[in-house]
This record gives C-alpha cells, sequence and structure tokens, in this order.
C-alpha cells in the first residue's frame, strides 16, 4: 500500500513553515463553513501558529501513515469549538492539537475529502454513563447530503477516574482517558473533494479527527496456506469461539512447515495464541479482524521454552475488550518473547498494551501498524530486548508511555525506535527509555503530552533500573520533533520538559547525542535535567521555538555540550532555571536565544503558550 505524509487540506502553522516543517505542496489555507443557515454555525480561522497546529502537519519525520486526517476544528460545522486548553481533566487537553468540536444532539461536522476514500476513522468523546460503565450511540454518516451509514459510538472503553491504575466510578476524581476511535467502510470510493458528515447522535458527542483511507481489496492466500476457516472450521463472523480453530492451524502450519490464512472476516479468540517458528497472514487490517477479551498473539516466554523464533504476523487487526486498568492481566495485542520476527502492518486498539515483549530475545521488528486506545504503553521493551525496533508505527491515545523500553533486571541492547508517530498519550512520555545500552530514537514525531510525563524521556528510573541496566554506552537522539510536548507532573507540581532526562536510581554517565531536533511550543521547558546527576549529553543543531516557560529547566547536577542551539519564543523572561551552580553547560557555539548567566530561581511560573 502506498504511504503518504500528506496529511490534510487545512495545515497552516507560521512557525512550522519558518522552520521549513510543512509538507511540500500542502498549501496554507482557511477552512471554509459549509452552505449552512443553522444558529451557531463557524467557519474556524486559519492556524497561525504551533499552539493548534496538527501533528501531523509536520513533514519528514514520523511515521507514513495511508490516510489523509483532518481535523474537527478545520472542518465546516454547527457545533461548539473547544479549546486550545491543556489542562489536564479537560477535553481538549487530550485532543489532538487541543483542540475538538463539541456537538449537541442533530449538530454536525463536515469534512471535505482531500483524496479518494473508501473508509472512514472517527476520534471522538462520548459522555460516560451515570454508572461509569459507559454508554452506546450512533453517529450518522452523511454523503453529500444522503445518509450512508451509522457509526457505533461508545464511552466504555474511556473514561477513567482518579489517580493510577484507576477506576470506572465517577467521583473518585479527576475524569480522563475521554476519546475513542470508530471505523467503517463507506461501501464505496468516494472522489477527491467529497463531502462527508458526521451528525452526531441524541446523546451528542465531541469530534476530534477524522482519517479517510482508501482501503485495499482484501488480499489474497500465500500460496499453500493452511485456511483457518475452510480446512479447521474458524467461525468468520464472530459469533463461535475460534481459539481452539486457530490455534489448531498454527500449530499444523508450524510442522509443515506453511503459513496460516485468517481470510476476511472477523473471529473470536478468547485467549492467547500460542506461535513459533510460523506466518500468520491475514486479508488486510480492515479486513480480517481478531477480537475477544483476552485476545492476544504471543510468543513462548523465556521459562515456558521460548523465545518464539521466526515468527511473522502481517495484515490483520487485534481489536480487544479491554475496558479497564488491570496490570496484573496479560490483555496485551502482541506479547511474550519472539526473536528474528517481524509483526508488519498489524491493526492494535482496546488492548491494555500494543506489544509488550519480555526478553531473552533478539531481533524483533514491529513496522508499518496502528496501535489507538489501549489502557497502558503502546509498546514496552521489558527486559533483555536486543538489537529490536519498532518503525514506521502510528500510536495514539495510550494509557501510559507511547513507546518504552524498560531494562528491569536484563539489559536491553541496541534498539531503535525509529519514524515514528505518537500522538496523545493519556498518562506519562509519548517515547521513555528507562535505562539499556546503545539505544536509538530517530526520526520520531511526538505531540501533546497530557500529563506526568514529557516528549521523549531518558532515565535510571523505575524498579531495576540501576547498575547493569542503567543507561550506559551510546544514544542516539537525532532528527526528532517534539510539538505541544511535557507537561504539569501532578505529584511533583511542577512542568516536565518536552525533552527530559533523570537520574533518579543511579547518575546517568553515557554518551548522549541529541541532534538535528525541532522542540516546538512546549508546554513547559524544552530540555529538562532533574535528579541524580545526568552527564555526558552533547545537543547540537535543536531548534526551541515556542515554550511555556524555560529554554532549560536545570534541577540536577552534571554537564552537557551546546552547540547550535537556538532558542526563540520563551515563555519566561530568564530562558533557563537553575537553583545551583553544581550544572556545567559548554558553549560549543553557534547558539543563540538563552543564556546560562544568572539563571532564575524562584517560585514556579504559570505557563505561557
Amino acid at each position: 500500500m502506498k504511504r503518504t505524509r500528506q496529511r490534510g487540506p487545512v495545515i497552516a502553522a507560521a512557525a512550522l513553515a519558518a522552520a521549513g516543517l510543512l509538507s511540500a505542496g500542502v498549501a496554507t489555507v482557511s477552512a471554509t463553513a459549509a452552505e449552512d443557515d443553522t444558529p451557531g454555525a463557524t467557519t474556524p480561522s486559519t492556524v497561525g501558529s504551533t499552539e493548534t497546529a496538527p501533528p501531523l502537519g509536520v513533514a519528514d519525520r514520523g511515521a507514513d501513515v495511508p490516510f489523509q486526517e483532518i481535523e474537527a476544528e478545520d472542518a465546516a460545522t454547527n457545533g461548539t469549538l473547544i479549546g486550545p486548553d491543556r489542562t489536564y481533566g479537560e477535553l481538549p487537553s487530550e485532543a489532538s492539537g487541543r483542540r475538538a468540536v463539541t456537538l449537541d444532539a442533530g449538530q454536525h461536522v463536515e469534512f471535505t475529502l482531500p483524496a479518494a476514500a473508501n473508509a472512514l476513522v472517527l476520534r471522538y468523546s462520548l459522555p460516560d454513563s451515570e454508572a461509569g460503565t459507559g454508554r452506546d450511540e450512533s453517529a450518522e454518516i452523511q454523503v453529500e447530503g444522503s445518509k450512508v451509514a451509522d457509526l457505533p459510538l461508545t464511552s466504555r472503553y474511556g473514561w477513567y477516574y482518579g489517580t493510577y491504575p484507576f477506576t470506572n466510578t465517577p467521583g473518585d476524581g479527576d475524569a480522563h482517558h475521554f476519546y475513542d476511535e470508530s471505523r467503517t467502510l463507506l461501501g464505496e470510493t468516494l472522489p477527491e473533494g467529497t463531502k462527508v458528515r458526521v451528525v452526531a447522535g441524541s446523546e451528542g458527542t465531541t469530534v476530534d479527527l477524522a482519517d479517510f483511507e482508501l482501503v485495499a481489496d482484501a488480499a489474497a492466500a500465500p500460496t499453500g496456506s493452511l485456511d483457518v476457516v475452510n480446512s479447521y472450521g474458524a467461525d468468520p463472523t464472530g459469533r463461535a469461539d475460534a481459539t481452539a480453530a486457530i490455534q489448531k492451524a498454527v500449530n499444523d502450519a508450524a510442522a509443515q512447515g506453511k503459513a496460516v490464512w485468517l481470510p476476511e472476516g472477523t473471529f473470536r479468540v478468547d485467549d492467547h495464541l500460542i506461535v513459533d517458528d510460523v506466518t500468520v497472514a491475514g486479508a488486510g487490517p480492515w479486513r480480517t479482524v481478531l477480537t475477544g477479551e483476552h485476545v492476544g498473539v504471543y510468543g513462548k516466554y523465556g521459562p515456558d521454552g521460548g523465545p518464539s523464533e521466526n515468527v511473522n504476523l502481517r495484515d490483520f487487526a487485534i481489536i480487544g475488550e479491554v475496558t479497564a486498568r488491570d496490570d496484573t492481566s496479560p490483555d496485551n495485542a502482541i506479547g511474550g518473547a519472539m526473536s528474528d520476527s517481524v509483526v508488519d502492518n498489524v491493526w492494535m486498539q482496546h488492548t491494555k498494551v500494543g506489544a509488550w515483549m519480555d526478553g531473552p530475545m533478539d531481533n524483533f521488528t514491529l513496522k508499518n501498524s496502528r496501535i489507538l486506545d489501549t489502557t497502558a504503553d503502546g509498546v514496552n521493551f521489558h527486559q533483555g530486548v536486543t538489537n529490536s525496533s519498532v518503525r514506521n508505527t502510528f500510536v495514539r491515545n495510550t494509557g501510559d508511555d507511547g513507546l518504552a523500553m524498560w531494562a528491569q533486571t536484563d539489559d536491553n541492547q541496541g534498539n531503535t525506535f525509529a519514524d515514528n508517530t505518537v500522538v496523545a498519550p493519556v498518562l506519562a512520555n509519548n517515547i521513555a527509555i528507562y535505562g539499556g545500552e546503545d539505544i536509538s530514537v530517530t526520526g520520531n514525531l511526538v505531540a501533546d503530552t497530557v500529563v506526568n510525563g514529557g516528549g521523549i524521556h531518558v532515565g535510571n528510573r523505575y524498579p531495576g533500573v540501576s547498575g547493569v541496566t542503567a543507561v550506559q554506552g551510546t544514544f542516539d537522539i537525532s532528527g526528532n520533533t517534539l510539538l505541544r510536548a511535557g507537561n504539569l507532573d501532578s505529584n511533583w507540581k511542577f512542568g516536565v520538559g518536552a525533552l527530559w532526562l533523570d537520574g533518579l536510581n543511579e547518575g546517568i554517565d553515557a554518551t548522549i547525542n541529541v541532534s538535528g531536533t525541532q522542540i516546538l511550543d512546549s508546554s513547559y521547558s524544552a530540555i529538562h535535567f532533574v535528579e541524580g546527576s545526568v552527564t555526558g549529553v552533547h545537543l547540537t543543531d535543536v531548534t526551541i521555538d515556542g515554550t511555556g516557560t524555560f529554554a532549560l529547566q536545570l534541577q540536577a547536577p552534571g554537564s552537557a555540550t551546546f552547540t547550535d542551539v537556538v532558542a526563540r519564543n520563551v515563555g519566561t523572561e530568564n530562558p533557563v532555571y537553575g537553583c545551583s551552580s553544581d550544572f556545567t553547560l559548554t558553549d560549543g557555539g553557534g547558539n543563540s536565544g538563552w543564556t546560562s548567566e544568572q539563571p532564575y530561581c524562584g517560585a514556579w511560573p504559570d505557563p505561557v503558550h
């Protein structure tokens, strides 16, 4: 499938354009309201700064995605524009671009297709039920004024309350995790310029955005593969449990050196499928769906004879039914241990974690995939994972870190997160590296951190991250863009930087090279050192454009070299926070817009966005 970086018709961010970051050929235009005499009809204005720039408007960073994205606030609507607002617990804080459109019953958002499409993904928030168990609703989809579908919506997968590990009980504290996503095939290919209207049902809804896609026909079965329906009796309607039938096909295919074929359909899988030395292929992630309360595809854990080897999973979706966070339940889409294995073009949604991988394991790749609406991490390489990567993958609305590596008891070595897009993790960081050796984080786009985290984090934090598992060797943090990243930490009561380093368990003493990086419109500081000590950091060719507070926030002893680090539009009069002289800044030349002389030390200022 051809993938593109053109992300929609309305991308107008002056600061991005000045930095050369807008996609080539995408015009700066204003949205135009539909001809509508409904009272309150609005025409959203053109975005003029990175404060509300859409994440997918940044060129040449992040994942190549197969869809065109249109933010609801940039479409025609007779609803109410909300935001921008980064306040935790408010609906706009979790929206892409920090803005959305709230619709009362019967109100609409109308999108104009920037390219031909036959499928729609709607990101929305539906009000919770009084009991906190969620409610079901539908939105009417109209094409050029005619109804084509009722899109099912639900709040069962959202609306958590209180503090970690959270509850589904209203009244237990701050509400969060408001949004969910629903998808539908539109029944025909609609040409560029078609108007697709989303009309709210009786309960109303808040619409964040729509992704429009041209989905290919169902793929053909691999030659000689074992068909789980025709040969093993798996039910493709989703009514009967297909776990045993698919597992039998997997076991037979491994023994015979054949692939497993999951044809078009929905298959109920209420337990983990265990895979080893086998290919499992579907007809495409819009065509083949595995679903169920405990659905997952797992390699063998080390104590169970693992890791599994030579596993290939491709071209299907795993859509779970996880409605609450339970860290004792392994309800992940993909898990266990897999070496010399590839996950390619797999859609993961409504599971606890997209992929939680437990070492020892080596040479695992997850690529070209989508991870949406999880209750915890998007991906976690958890201890003893080596020479493995996540590439060209789109992650949104995770309940914890978007992409993480956690060297808890065994060292993670030689791993890479490259060319991924991570948007709106509801808790913690877009990308987090907890310990490890010789790690690369390159070419990623991260945006809209919500609370208690930053855009990219490197730290000796969390249990087991010290000694042989601590940050060591050389870290390559290059070519990344951090947009509206970082936010307030509710425990510390101060802001976390967009890029931050933490030596809590023991001081960081490694080579950490940060280069070719844009840090745009940080919610608080741009670059942040905190706890323990941090040494060996080299920042080169870093652009800071817009901060809520400081360019640099120094709360730990250590040292760093700054070369061609340019800051502008800093939110505080003094661009550097620091209350001691224990941090050594080496000027490598070419720096501007900030100075380390006489740093500010005082009360935390309110951010200015």
